[in-house]
């Protein structure tokens, strides 16, 4: 055998074939790094990459520290509670029907929870843990808008509290009746 014909095996093997549909959509890998709140690592290889990193869709979670970037409001809480949800336990993957990937390569998806019931996305705007995100059209944004409208009235999690300071700027532009210079004293 050529060293070219090794060369191409070798590089076939490596790399799963078939769209990202094909390969992830309604499988079930292994969590093996949660990152922040709405990112994380499954046990299944991605190109040159042991892992695939995949981002949580429909929303946003607060981000933790990153370099000199200190922790936005609630960013370790969210990535606690993703991490105590999910790190080293079996997660389904389910995708969006059209794209699959962000800017940053990432795999797009809803994460389920081993107990095949509950979504990680909707436990996350639930519990006050992250965003609704309102940027882009997705197949569950009615219903992740309700989950984060609810969390607000009863000031679970986040928005305990919650100025709009504290709030990334893409969703500060979404926050009805306010602006983003900071409240007077007697508010």
């Amino acid at each position: 055998m050529s060293v070219a014909v090794g060369l191409v095996l070798w590089i076939r093997l490596r790399t799963p074939l078939g769209t990202d549909h094909d390969r992830y959509h309604n499988r079930v890998f292994t969590c093996v790094h949660v990152l922040d709140g709405d990112t994380l690592e499954l046990a299944c290889p991605d190109g040159r990459s042991h892992t695939t990193r995949v981002r949580l869709l429909g929303l946003d979670a607060p981000e933790i520290a990153h370099g000199d970037r200190p922790a936005m409001h609630f960013g370790p809480e969210a990535a606690a509670f993703t991490r105590s949800l999910v790190d080293g336990r079996p997660v389904r993957i389910l995708l969006p029907p059209h794209e699959t990937r962000d800017r940053y390569h990432r795999l797009l998806g809803y994460i389920e929870l081993s107990d095949g019931e509950t979504m990680l996305n909707e436990e996350l705007i639930r519990n006050g843990l992250g965003y609704a995100d309102r940027r882009f059209d997705h197949v569950w944004r009615v219903r992740f808008t309700d989950l984060e409208k609810r969390a607000r009235q009863h000031a679970v999690g986040l928005w305990a509290g919650l100025t709009i300071e504290q709030m990334p700027a893409w969703r500060q532009r979404y926050q009805p009746g306010t602006t983003t210079t900071k409240p007077s004293s007697a508010d």
